[in-house]
């Protein structure tokens, strides 16, 4: 007898999933033959928002590339779709004219995002119109990644669920001012209740993105030849955008089926062996289904259909069913950890829950426990116990007397090793991984993350998971251990670690971001993870003979101005060492009233903060101010706190005033690779916060002064290290700046000081800022200079920008309206 054939109806992750599957349980089995409406190979969906994030490529997030289906003898019939399917004749018709006979069939058809009749949204021809967007494919990803980066946009997404949050969150990243858009009152209400709802609307709000919930989007405000203006909401103001991406839900694809007459309910109706109801030789499989009168819209339930498919339509294990699954997600909302399982609130009487919520921090822990087992838990910005709670609701452990404990890790009912976990524990939800896969990977050479990930595809999903894929590759594979060759590169679009691609560059003189992308990228391909570390660096070396690239730059770069959360802007003037004069703070209370700026505010770092600009105002307000930038929006040398010193305060022992203002004044712009914070403080008293800066400076008795590095106050808390106490002014300004341009040319791309002292060692730093161990003290010292002479003020331009364009007023300005933050969501999500 020959091989059967068998047709695939849909090549997405289940249909593509449950292939492997049959393969891994009999290979020579049957001839394959798949079909699937996007021109391209099997790829992972839930890695389109690191991809719009600008986190990951579209090459990144292929799961079977075409060599895959061509090794494996399938023949894939991409971008072509399947119209009709004659289950009597055994025969599907496809909408290029061709016929292909089955023996066997299955249908992985997926999910459709839903569009909502909303006036405006679509054209005379039903099509969306330009400027309105799903969030779906690699295609839409593709088209709202190019529209984004079309110039300064404003989007609105409609839909506050998983899939809406991350399409905010990744043209936030792109430099978009996001509004998102909810019906109901809670964000994300599939997997969370309303008070951990709102804490995530706090979140996102903190971040950038706007959030409204119960919001009824009536209409979508379109001019022809110029395109989306503005979304209507009942009730409320409209909201100036020109870019709107709907993710209002999916529904279950299901119209071949419904078309051939299978029985379609919610979707295609299967039973426990996933055969369709209407006949035993076609077989269904993921979002398209129905089973016992569940849809589910998660990838792990996914990967239990495509066992059990596998399992009878090879006959391996007959007796296999499917009953279904009890759904568990973890994952990461805009970077955020997620986690629920179960009810979200208690149903009956007797039941408990238990609440920890810490609004602050944006974290929000709730299980809900019946009869002594947990049958529900929302976790949201901690998922550290995530584990042992998912154990718990899967196997009905019992559960410690002490309910604290399910939620932090106080006793008994701690985190587990992995050592401890069953095999058959999954680790990874997005692509249905067990800690059995990954140890089998590691055994079989896979000893390094990278490696693991590449073999067995845990963590290339949401990334929740990988802290414990680590753990189990670390446990697994002991001193065997390797470090993956790409951790060392400095940008992740080049394979360079950072001192041979400085090497390079000098080498072969490129002094453009494209340059380096054509000479050093594999196959010459930019990477816009890349660009800013790249542009920051190139800075650094060149100096004047830097080729400025406006696309190379983020939107904070391009105006010399800090975005807000609103969409205006944030303009520091420069106060060097926190000191003013009366001409300063009249300039400022001058252009404070003629731009109607809505907050003036105090900072941190002793200047006066100018809140709530809108961009077409910036270049005709710093010429107004007439005052140098303040950094406060780039990855540069920010500041210099100062206190009064010796020459006001009775305890200062040094002028910190006058020497705060001469090292802002020598350091004031240069690029690095994070944000580099300075104070100098007249006593050890340290009014200045000196301990706690990326470099402070503390008079000490007799003139000298004390010289810290590698502090930090903020998300991150570390009293700096003393690198030297030098006799003199003059030194310590020498000395700080050897370690400026050190770090500069030696750490990391977005590495602060505060870890990359530690990294290199204070032994070490000071054999070699210090006693010249290396003799690179006067290099240093002369590349610092050259950067120092290239200074440029960035606002010289003042209201003649060099790009005027990008300051014109494309929409009206209507203010957003100020609306109390609850939460919101949406059905159906995958």
């Amino acid at each position: 007898m020959g091989r059967l054939r068998l047709v695939v109806i849909g090549n997405g992750m289940a249909g593509a999933r449950t292939v492997e599957e049959i393969l891994s349980r009999a290979p020579e089995m049957f001839d394959i033959t798949m079909f699937g409406e996007e021109p391209h190979g099997n790829y992972n969906r839930i890695a389109l928002s690191h991809v719009l994030a600008g986190e990951e490529t579209f090459d990144s997030i292929f799961l079977n590339t075409l060599d895959w289906y061509e090794t494996h003898q399938i023949r894939l019939n991409a971008g072509v779709r399947i119209k009709r399917i004659d289950r009597f004749a055994k025969k599907v018709y496809a909408d290029d004219g061709s016929e292909t006979p089955y023996d066997k069939l299955i249908i992985a058809t997926g999910s459709r995002s839903f569009i909502p009749d909303i006036p405006g949204i679509r054209d005379r021809y039903s099509e969306l119109r330009s400027g309105v967007f799903g969030f779906r494919t690699i295609a839409d990803t593709r088209a709202m990644l190019d529209y984004a980066q079309g110039g300064e946009r404003r989007a609105v997404v409609i839909g506050g669920g998983l899939l809406g949050l991350e399409a905010a969150y990744g043209l936030m990243k792109q430099g978009t001012d996001v509004t998102v858009l909810q019906r109901s009152g809670t964000i994300m209400n599939q997997q969370l209740d309303a008070a951990g709802g709102a804490i995530l609307a706090q979140v996102l709000e903190n971040m950038g993105i706007h959030v409204i919930t119960n919001a009824k989007t009536v209409a979508v405000d379109y001019v022809p030849r110029v395109g989306i203006k503005a979304v209507q909401v009942d009730g409320r103001d409209p909201i100036p955008c020109d870019m709107v991406v709907v993710t209002a839900g999916i529904r279950p694809e299901t119209s071949v089926a419904l078309i051939s007459g299978f029985t379609v309910a919610r979707a295609i109706v299967v039973d426990d062996k996933m055969r369709t109801v209407d006949d035993d030789d076609v077989y269904a499989v993921g979002e398209c289904v129905q089973h016992r009168g569940e849809v589910y819209g998660l990838v792990a339930p996914l990967w239990e259909q495509g066992s059990v498919l596998a399992d009878n339509i090879t006959g391996v294990n007959p007796t296999a069913r499917y009953t279904g699954t009890k759904t568990t997600t973890k994952l990461k909302v805009a970077g955020i950890d997620v986690a629920a399982m179960g009810l979200q609130a208690p149903e009956r009487e007797g039941d408990e829950q238990v609440v920890f919520s810490e609004p602050k921090r944006g974290v929000y822990k709730s299980v809900i426990v019946r009869e002594n087992k947990v049958i529900g838990a929302t976790m949201l910005g901690d998922a550290s116990r995530v584990p042992f709670l998912t154990r718990a609701f899967d196997q009905g452990l019992d559960l410690p007397e002490t309910r604290a404990e399910l939620l932090f890790d106080l006793g008994p009912a701690a985190e587990e090793s992995v050592a401890d976990l069953p095999d058959d524990a999954q680790i990874c939800n997005c692509n249905g991984v067990n800690k059995g896969t990954i140890v089998a990977a590691v055994q079989g050479g896979a000893t390094s993350m990278g490696a693991v990930m590449d073999a067995t595809r845990a963590g290339k999903g949401c990334g929740s998971c990988k802290d414990q894929v680590c753990a189990i590759l670390q446990w697994a594979a002991g001193d065997a251990v390797t470090v993956d060759a790409s951790a060392s590169w400095y940008v992740p679009g080049v394979p360079l670690a950072k001192p041979a691609l400085m090497a390079a560059i000098r080498a072969q003189g490129l002094r453009s971001v494209s340059a380096v992308f054509a000479a050093l990228a594999p196959d010459g391909q930019p990477d816009a993870r890349s660009k800013m570390g790249l542009a920051s660096l190139l800075k650094m070396m060149w100096g004047p003979d830097y080729v400025d690239e406006r696309d190379a730059r983020f939107i904070n770069d391009r105006v010399h101005a800090n975005i807000q959360k609103d969409g205006t802007f944030s303009v520091v003037p420069q106060m060097k060492g926190g000191v003013t004069s009366p001409d300063q703070l009249r300039r400022i209370a001058y252009v404070a009233e003629k731009y109607d700026v809505p907050m003036v505010k105090l900072t941190g770092g002793q200047r006066i903060d100018l809140l709530g600009v809108r961009k077409e105002d910036l270049p005709k307000m710093w010429a107004d101010l007439d005052m140098p930038s303040g950094y406060a929006y780039g990855k540069s040398f920010r500041t210099v706190k100062t206190c009064v010193g010796q020459e006001f305060c009775r305890f200062g022992t040094g002028d910190s005033t006058s020497l705060g203002i001469e090292m802002e004044s020598r350091f004031q712009g240069l690029e690095s690779p994070a944000k580099i914070k300075m104070a100098v403080s007249g006593c050890p008293r340290n009014c200045a916060e000196s301990y706690v800066k990326d470099v402070g400076v503390v008079a000490v008795e007799g003139g000298r002064w004390e010289l810290w590095i590698g502090g930090a106050a903020g998300a991150h808390i570390r009293k700096g290290d003393l690198l030297a106490t030098v006799d003199s002014r003059a030194e310590a300004v020498l000395l700080s700046g050897r370690f400026i341009q050190f770090y500069r040319e030696n750490a990391n791309w977005l590495e602060r000081t505060y870890a990359f002292v530690p990294r290199v060692g204070l032994e070490e730093l000071q054999a070699i800022l210090i006693d010249d161990r290396d003799g690179v003290c006067a290099g240093l010292d002369e590349r610092l200079q050259e950067s120092v002479d290239a200074y440029a003020d960035p606002w010289l331009d003042r209201d003649t920008p060099a790009t005027p364009g990008q300051f014109r007023t494309s929409l009206p300005l209507v203010p957003l309206p100020l609306v109390p933050i609850h939460a919101s969501g949406r059905e159906g999500e995958s």
